[in-house]
């Protein structure tokens, strides 16, 4: 929480990453250490074998103490359901929750809109786990660069509505906001 004009303000943050970068596990350190009610709201979708296990492992190692919510659509709902002040609030994924809109053939601009809109109202921190997924090759198809591209417009978006931005590599924490040095002037 920051103090902005004499309130205190609910801060959120975003934590991006590559995959198995160890995003999901500095996300949750970051909501069990907020001291607060861990909420976990998941938008991934077991349509394999594979996913169900991972979705599984993930739940087995939050443990008991976390309240969980799946929604891989009506993310903003979820929020507004969840969203009491003694919560702290990680959704795991931002991009699942892209995946899953593309693929409904959802505006998923005007679902960002709602989201902010609700982000600026909500009694708790929300910590978003997101994949950067535009540092490696173009993809092939132009299905899969729009994904990329929105991906990137998503990250960037969300980069700008959180007070903190963390990417992790290797399981490493960079800070990218606020900075951790003062900006460089040419």
């Amino acid at each position: 929480m920051v103090h902005h004009g004499g309130r205190e303000m609910i801060c959120h943050a975003l934590v991006t990453g590559g995959a198995r970068s160890g995003k999901s596990a500095y996300a949750e350190k970051l909501i069990v250490q907020s001291g607060r009610k861990p909420t976990y709201i998941a938008t991934g979708q077991a349509f394999d074998r594979e996913m169900e296990q991972r979705i599984a492992a993930h739940k087995d190692q939050r443990g008991p103490l976390w309240e969980t919510h799946e929604e891989p659509l009506e993310l903003v709902h979820a929020l507004e359901q969840a969203a009491q002040s003694e919560r702290a609030i990680l959704v795991d994924c931002l991009t699942l929750w892209l995946s899953n809109l593309m693929h409904a053939q959802r505006d998923w601009a005007v679902e960002l809109n709602a989201l902010e809109r609700v982000l600026a109202e909500l009694p708790c921190p929300v910590v978003f786990v997101g994949n950067e997924v535009g540092m490696g090759i173009v993809p092939e198809n132009a299905l899969a660069r729009a994904f990329r591209d929105e991906a990137g417009r998503l990250n960037q978006r969300m980069a700008e509505l959180c007070h903190y931005v963390v990417f992790v590599a290797a399981g490493q924490p960079l800070q990218l906001k606020p900075a951790l040095s003062p900006e460089i002037k040419l």
